[in-house]
């Protein structure tokens, strides 16, 4: 039986699906991932995108913070593509009990996916840092400089994770809680090389771990099944 067939297999017998996913879940919606060879790494800032993407960047800089998150973060014209649209439909089908991803793109929701866990945050929700009135994503974008407020005029920070900053309690807690109930975890399209998050698969208890990657990872090792190969390409053979 070949690594597919054995996916497939465990994907029909089981009923307590997690799904785990990074960067490449959303690299076949057109969104950049941060560390491929043509990622946004390589490209041209005065800064790397891990400086940018700081706390202590957004502090100091947040009109060039804002410059980069506008033209590189907000994809919103991106549509889910055969991943999401198949976690969504095994979620219908009550075999997926839910979907933990370091992508802050909203596209797992967009498919139809009820139970995310957004470790990382959204995009979709940014929020006055004075009021708490909400902004929407492309409210944001055809803003200019700093956005700021309509309500108090404060600055408005996106609802995400930038590096320096925690996560939040809750949803990690949540992320713990569904991995180390599940039967099967799938981990799709990350390099597990970012902490805390890489962490979780630590919380796992089961004997179907599943590591679906282009690349090898520094986890590949714990994997029950690996299959190097795209993501698309091996959840568009899932038939429910």
């Amino acid at each position: 039986m070949d690594t597919i067939e054995q996916f497939l297999k465990w994907v029909k017998e089981s009923d307590n699906i997690v799904f785990f996913g990074g960067a490449g879940v959303s690299t076949e919606s057109g969104i950049p991932d941060f560390r491929s060879v043509d990622g946004l790494y390589n490209q041209q800032y005065k800064y790397p995108p891990e400086t940018i993407l700081s706390h202590s960047f957004y502090r100091n800089n947040p009109e060039e913070f804002y410059r980069f998150y506008r033209n590189k973060m907000l994809c919103l014209d991106a549509k889910p593509n055969i991943t999401h649209y198949k976690l969504a439909e095994l979620e219908k089908a009550g075999k997926l009990k839910g979907i933990v991803t370091q992508n802050i793109d909203g596209l797992h929701q967009k498919a139809g996916s009820k139970n995310v866990m957004e470790l990382h945050g959204s995009v979709l929700r940014n929020y006055c840092e004075r009021c708490g009135e909400f902004m929407s994503a492309e409210d944001v974008l055809h803003s200019e400089g700093i956005p700021t407020c309509p309500v108090c005029g404060g600055p408005v920070k996106p609802d995400v994770v930038l590096y320096e900053e925690g996560l939040n309690q809750k949803t990690l807690q949540d992320a713990v809680f569904y991995i180390s109930h599940a039967d099967m975890l799938i981990i799709g399209g990350t390099s597990l090389a970012v902490y805390p998050a890489a962490g979780l698969i630590d919380y796992y208890r089961g004997n179907k771990l599943v590591l679906i990657n282009k690349s090898a990872t520094p986890k590949d090792g714990r994997a029950d099944l690996l299959i190097q190969d795209g993501l698309g390409n091996v959840f568009s053979k899932i038939e429910l």
